[in-house]
């Protein structure tokens, strides 16, 4: 089983110029917890990614105007991400290694295709993978497909 079969396709994206209050809403209306960062609507070249968390710990405790203040400022980048063809078991690997509880999914051209979380792998996967990722999301502290925060 390959990323490709159990990812959401085509997710919620924003651009770096989002305001974290477009961004915000857009989580609201797809109930997510976190929005790819894309270059632009023509070019969906990954370039960040921003969670919850990031608006809150990184914009709103300190004070920031969520209107008044861009994606590209409290983003996390670079991302660590997977491509469609990446098989589960490695996609679980990287979950465990890099403490992370979300994956975006790119292509050879770091286009965003997808985005995978533990509850894709824990909802879709085969019991095998699910039981070895629900064993290991405990130690993920963020919620993000972050490589730093």
């Amino acid at each position: 089983m390959n990323v490709k079969d159990i990812m959401t396709k085509n997710p919620a994206t924003c651009l770096p110029t989002a305001t974290l209050e477009e961004v915000a809403k857009l989580m609201v209306d797809n109930d997510c917890g976190e929005i790819p960062v894309i270059r632009t609507k023509d070019n969906p070249e990954l370039v960040g990614v921003i969670t919850d968390r990031d608006i809150c710990c990184r914009a709103v405790a300190k004070g920031k105007n969520p209107a008044a203040t861009k994606a590209s400022d409290c983003m996390t980048s670079p991302v660590f991400t997977v491509t469609a063809d990446t098989d589960i078991t490695k996609t679980c690997r990287t979950f465990e290694e890099k403490e992370v509880r979300r994956l975006p999914v790119i292509d050879k051209k770091s286009h965003l295709v997808g985005i995978i979380s533990l509850a894709d792998v824990a909802e879709s996967a085969p019991e095998q993978y699910a039981k070895e990722i629900l064993r290991h999301a405990g130690k993920a502290t963020g919620a993000t497909g972050a490589a730093a925060h």
